[in-house]
């Protein structure tokens, strides 16, 4: 069967269920209808998101609906100064009747992990996910356990209070597929949210929207969603004009130019298209491509030099 007629037979098969399942989500996150989505690009494409954005946004309602709407289990760890990779990881306790280590695992075999305000615990507690964000397993005593499939990571940040953080490395956020931020609500929405019912009774009450088996074959139809020779040329473009871009110091590396396609076919997947266009690429590209820029100190931000970037590249 072609790749092209497979995704688009698994398109027409679950689309429905796509759409019930953004639908609900969207009916919990008020009016953040384009973060919905990428949430939604990123856990298709076993991709992770990094949220930076202030307290109380519905940074935790996101991950808990997304959970929820998709039928994945959920776990969440509020990282402190204090947290062990043990206390994420989980930690082997000797069982006295059985003589021997038994392995108690952490809140990192989950679905969906919820790592609140990831920049609080020190860079060693950081690294015990990489390997778990990475490779989807974890090694503990020596010994590697699987996670579950999916396994998505959700982490959050506050770009304002920086005391007492510890500043992500570079090595950590390329493993984030996506970053974004929610920001404050329309006044619309802002009026539903406070006149309505609390978040979370409402998300207790949610089902599930696909069925058995159906969500792992929609994130199947990911990879076969067909991206051109012109497509990947203009992605490579993106690429080498961020390296030799004014004000960055280091630009997009090929693990970038991956993660870009990757979320450009699940984001034309969720749109019932086949096939990637310039027009996907241009909507994820500063979410992806923003935070692993290394700029100058006087050249802005990382995210105005992604939209310099972005603008300074043609479609041919």
């Amino acid at each position: 069967m072609a790749s092209g007629t497979a995704a688009s037979m698994l398109t027409q098969t679950y689309r429905d269920a796509l759409d019930r399942a953004q639908t609900q989500v969207n009916a919990l996150v008020l009016g953040k209808a384009h973060e919905v989505r990428l949430a939604f690009v990123a856990l298709l494409s076993d991709g992770h998101i990094l949220i930076e954005d202030l307290p109380g946004l519905g940074k935790t309602t996101l991950a808990h609906a997304l959970a929820a709407t998709v039928g994945l289990k959920f776990q969440r760890v509020q990282f402190t100064s204090d947290l062990l990779p043990a206390d994420i990881l989980g930690v082997s306790i000797y069982d006295t009747t059985r003589q021997a280590f038994e392995f108690h695992p952490g809140p990192v075999f989950t679905q969906v992990l919820l790592a609140d305000e990831i920049n609080r615990a020190p860079p060693r507690t950081q690294s015990a996910l990489l390997e778990a964000m990475a490779e989807h397993q974890v090694t503990v005593d020596g010994v590697t356990r699987a996670l579950p499939a999916p396994f998505f990571v959700i982490a959050t940040q506050n770009p304002v209070d920086l005391s007492g953080t510890y500043p992500l490395p570079d090595s950590q956020l390329d493993r984030f597929l996506l970053r974004l931020s929610l920001g404050y609500p329309g006044e619309d929405a802002e009026r539903q949210l406070l006149a309505g019912t609390d978040r979370r009774q409402l998300i207790a009450g949610i089902a599930p929207q696909f069925g058995d088996g159906e969500f792992d074959a929609v994130r199947a139809a990911v990879p076969q969603v067909h991206a051109s020779e012109a497509l990947i040329a203009y992605v490579q473009a993106l690429l080498a004009r961020s390296r030799r871009h004014p004000g960055v110091r280091v630009g997009l590396s090929p693990r970038a130019g991956l993660a870009l396609l990757r979320a450009a076919r699940a984001h034309a997947l969720l749109l019932g298209r086949t096939h990637v266009v310039p027009e996907d690429v241009q909507a994820l590209f500063s979410h992806v491509a923003a935070h692993r820029l290394v700029i100058d100190a006087d050249a802005g931000s990382d995210a105005a030099a992604a939209k310099s970037i972005l603008h300074s590249v043609p479609v041919d």
